[in-house]
């Protein structure tokens, strides 16, 4: 887990082909796929640039995104389809 930013998914939220696209659109590699099973890299954590691509594009509640320095969770905004 990282130590400014956690990072966790909701798979039962998501189609094979959003769970694909996170792992596409992520400029630093926090999400992996392996066969159909979405995980979160813990080492690539604090990596995480808040860009928010991976909140625009999963399904409500799919991803969340903890930032625990300032006790404030962002999530997923339903935009995946």
């Amino acid at each position: 887990m990282g130590v400014f930013i956690h990072v966790q998914v909701v798979e039962s939220r998501m189609a094979l082909h959003q769970r694909r696209e996170l792992v596409s659109l992520c400029p630093v590699d926090i999400f992996q796929l392996a066969g159909e099973k979405l995980t979160v890299q813990a080492e690539q954590e604090d990596e995480c640039t808040l860009c928010e691509l991976c909140l625009d594009a999963a399904p409500a509640g799919g991803v969340t995104i903890r930032k625990t320095y300032k006790d404030e969770t962002l999530v997923s905004r339903g935009g995946g389809g």
